[in-house]
């Protein structure tokens, strides 16, 4: 019986994991999909546009609570660190308008910028499904770093990853 709980456990596991990976669109190494978000004010910006920057792109929805989880490291540990470098965060709100997005952020005190991706056109240039995702940009526009989920050490580990970029 231990034998089987052991083998039950073990397969789950790889499975959970390949079908994770199995939702992902792009690859560490790959130049990142090109995207536009469209700012409050209106205007656009091009995820090319910012060519030079690293840039971390986090899809989130207010709902998740691994996002929840992930959020206050996200604003307080990378953004308030990394803000006055080449450097740029895009936190998208995946199936979220700009009220929705507007309103989390304001409620949550976050000072990261929020976007939304209220029928998954930018998402679905990165996955399929599975939020929260941590997409982080070189500054030859290139993917460097490709993470689902959340898990405090992984996420140091994107942090570091980001510093050796900036220099």
């Amino acid at each position: 019986m231990k034998q089987l709980s052991i083998l039950i456990f073990i397969t789950f596991f790889s499975f959970s994991s390949f079908a994770q990976d199995a939702f992902t669109l792009v690859k560490e190494g790959e130049l990142a999909p090109d995207f536009t978000i469209v700012l409050e004010d209106g205007s656009e910006k091009q995820l090319s546009d910012l060519k030079g920057k690293v840039v971390w792109i986090n899809f989130f929805a207010d709902w998740c609570p691994p996002c929840r989880k992930e959020l206050p490291h996200l604003d307080k540990e990378v953004y308030e660190k990394f803000k006055d470098q080449a450097f740029e965060v895009l936190v998208i709100g995946r199936e979220h308008d700009w009220t929705t997005v507007h309103n989390f952020k304001k409620e949550k005190g976050y000072k990261m910028p929020f976007y939304p991706d209220p029928k998954r056109d930018i998402f679905s240039k990165y996955a399929k499904q599975n939020i929260p995702r941590n997409f982080v940009i070189d500054k030859n526009g290139k993917i460097a770093v490709a993470s689902i989920g959340f898990k405090e050490d992984e996420f140091k580990g994107i942090i570091e990853k980001v510093s050796e970029l900036l220099k």
